[in-house]
């Protein structure tokens, strides 16, 4: 997989500017307080981990807590080859981020036929249900644009997803960097399509064109596949190597999650971010505490896979970047 290191009159604009932007981002945490009352009363101990899990003392602390894993002396053998645990979590550890996985091609392209005929849901809209060759039809259609398409549970019907899920590797390198407790909470894949307008709201929801870092839990881990050949036009991920161990007080002390690009890369080093393009099936695994950003595709979709590890119990209301859903 390639990866590309890659006076008063006048500050009033800045100001509106700067004011339009918190305006747009405490919006958009409005927006998130239901579901936010709701993760709580499935799970108490979902709110100190909101709160505590963004400084890095709590981090720390939970981190020095965590039981130590007791790796086998007979591994079990793996889809990804004999890549060694502890290099790769050694990695992590280090940059927050390890790449060169590459899944084996008949399972990328099974999870991509599955991927082209099963219909999906658009900006995690399950009202807006749709199969990707067909998303400029579908954007007429519903009258909006389409800048995403969720499988949710349907993403395990695809027997290669099963098998990248299910593969020892990816839990044996959760385990030697999380700890004993670690268990898989989410698995994925999604759409990312080019469109020509796109709200502010979809991108975000998207996790598209802003660096954040996920909380959803005190540790956590995240292996992504590219599931078709991923170039600079085709959205690539892009991840900011160090940011997961090191904190600036503004980004710890603060409910928001998502930053201006200028105000990460000030801070933490433009020569750290690195966007990751790479043929179809090659992956990479990161802390997601890290600063991290999809951008938007410009040239043709993306189609990507997440396996995804933590520590604690995963919710069992919702998948992962949905609203509340009433069952």
């Amino acid at each position: 997989m390639s990866v590309d290191v890659s006076s008063s009159s006048a500050s009033q604009p800045a100001d509106l500017e700067t004011t339009a932007r918190n305006g747009s981002r405490f919006r958009r945490m409005a927006v998130r307080i239901p579901t936010y009352l709701a993760d709580v009363k499935e799970n108490p101990a979902w709110l100190p981990m909101f709160m505590l899990a963004r400084t890095m003392p709590g981090r720390r602390a939970h981190w020095a807590l965590s039981a130590k894993y007791k790796p086998s002396d007979d591994p079990q053998p793996s889809l990804f080859g004999a890549l060694d645990a502890t290099a790769v979590a050694d990695a992590l550890r280090s940059d927050g981020i390890f790449t060169g996985l590459q899944m084996p091609a008949e399972i990328q392209q099974e999870i991509s036929r599955f991927a082209l005929t099963t219909p999906c849901f658009g900006n995690f809209d399950r009202s807006l249900e749709f199969v990707a060759p067909r998303h400029r039809e579908a954007e007429q259609s519903f009258g909006r644009s389409l800048l995403s398409g969720h499988f949710f549970e349907r993403s395990l019907k695809s027997p290669g997803v099963r098998a990248i899920q299910a593969d020892p590797l990816l839990m044996d390198i959760a385990k030697h960097y999380l700890g004993a407790s670690a268990q898989l909470i989410t698995t994925r894949i999604w759409w990312s399509f080019p469109t020509k307008t796109s709200s502010e709201a979809d991108r975000s929801l998207a996790s598209l064109d802003k660096f954040h870092f996920d909380l959803d839990d005190w540790r956590m881990l995240k292996f992504f596949f590219n599931l078709v050949n991923v170039d600079d036009g085709t959205g690539p991920h892009v991840f900011v190597k160090g940011s997961h161990n090191r904190r600036k007080a503004k980004h710890q002390y603060t409910l928001l999650v998502g930053h201006p690009a200028d105000e990460v890369l000030d801070y933490y080093g433009a020569d750290q971010a690195v966007t990751l393009t790479g043929p179809a099936g090659s992956g990479f695994v990161e802390d997601p505490f890290g600063f991290h950003m999809g951008t938007v595709p410009v040239t043709k979709p993306r189609l990507m896979m997440e396996v995804g590890f933590g520590v604690s119990k995963p919710s069992r209301r919702r998948f992962h970047g949905e609203p509340i859903i009433n069952r």
